[in-house]
C-alpha cells in the first residue's frame, strides 16, 4: 500500500487515507515518517507565500481557498503523523483521531473542488510545509497535541471566525462553504486537543497549566508566529483555561511589539 506522506499527488493522498488510518489503527501497517511529505511542487518558505489579493477579486478569493488546502492537506497529514509515531496512545484517542483526519480530508476537498469552481487548480500559487515542520520526532504525545491541536488548530478556529465576518460582504459560495465547514469542524478538533492533553496530564498526576506553560515555552522556537486577536470566548468553550490563553496573549503581545518595532 502507498504511503500517503510519500506519495506526491494531492487527490492520491486523499484516496489513499481512510484504509491507511484504518490498518494503523489495527496494528496492520507501519508508516515510513518522512522529512517533508510529498508534493507535486517545490515548497517555498512561509515568508516567500505572495501577498494575497482582496476577496472581492475572483484571484484573491482563489489565493484564499489555495492557502486554505495548503492548511487542510498539512492537517490531514499531521493527524497521520501522529497516529503513525504513537501506536501506543489509548485506543479511543486513536480512534478520534482518524475521524478528525477523515474530516481534515473532507475540508481538502471543499477547498479543491471551490478552485476548480472558480477556474484555478491546486499548484497555481506556492504553497509551504510549515505547519508539518512544527512537530518533531522528538515530540512526545503532550507535546504533539499541545502543537498541532491545541496551537495549530486553535490558531486556526481564531483566523476562521475572523473570515466569517470578512465573508459577510463578499459573494464566493465556494470559499464561503468551505470556510463555513472548517470552522463548524475547527472547534471539536481543538476540544479533542483540550480534552486529551488534560486527560493525560491527569493520568500522569501533572498540572496541566504548568505542563502547558512548559512546553510551549520549549516548542515555540518552531511554531509560526500568529497576529490575529485570540478569541477568548471560543477558546474558552472548546477548554482552554485562564492561565493557557494568558500564555497565549502574552507570546502574542511579544510578537506583536516586535513586529511594530521593525
Amino acid at each position: 500500500m502507498h504511503n500517503p506522506l510519500l506519495v506526491n499527488n494531492i487527490y492520491e493522498k486523499i484516496s489513499l487515507i481512510e484504509e491507511v488510518c484504518h490498518n494503523l489503527l489495527v496494528g496492520e501497517l507501519h508508516l515510513e515518517v518522512p522529512l517533508i511529505p510529498g508534493r507535486e511542487f517545490k515548497m517555498v518558505a512561509a515568508r516567500e507565500i505572495p501577498n494575497k489579493k482582496g476577496l472581492s477579486y475572483r484571484e484573491g478569493q482563489g489565493q484564499m481557498l489555495h492557502d486554505l488546502a495548503s492548511i487542510e492537506l498539512q492537517a490531514m497529514e499531521l493527524g497521520l503523523r501522529t497516529l503513525a509515531d504513537f501506536p501506543e496512545a489509548p485506543l479511543l484517542f486513536r480512534e478520534q483521531l482518524v475521524q478528525i483526519i477523515i474530516e481534515e480530508s473532507q475540508h481538502l476537498k471543499l477547498c479543491l473542488k471551490g478552485l476548480e469552481q472558480l477556474g484555478y487548480r491546486w499548484g497555481d500559487w506556492p504553497a509551504h510545509v510549515q505547519l508539518w515542520a512544527s512537530t518533531s520526532s522528538e515530540d512526545d504525545l503532550l507535546d504533539r497535541i499541545l502543537i498541532v491541536h491545541r496551537y495549530l488548530e486553535g490558531s486556526g478556529l481564531d483566523a476562521s471566525s475572523i473570515l466569517l465576518k470578512r465573508l459577510s460582504s463578499v459573494d464566493c459560495p465556494p470559499l464561503e462553504k468551505a470556510i463555513h465547514k472548517i470552522a463548524e469542524d475547527e472547534e471539536s478538533h481543538v476540544e479533542f486537543g483540550s480534552y486529551w492533553f488534560q486527560k493525560n496530564c491527569k493520568i500522569k498526576k501533572l498540572d496541566s497549566d504548568f505542563e502547558f506553560k512548559t512546553r510551549f515555552k520549549k516548542v515555540l522556537p518552531r511554531l509560526p508566529k500568529r497576529f490575529e486577536r485570540i478569541n477568548f470566548e471560543l477558546r474558552k468553550k472548546v477548554g482552554f483555561t485562564d492561565v493557557e490563553l494568558q500564555v497565549l496573549s502574552n507570546v502574542r503581545e511579544e510578537w506583536v511589539e516586535s513586529f511594530k518595532s521593525k
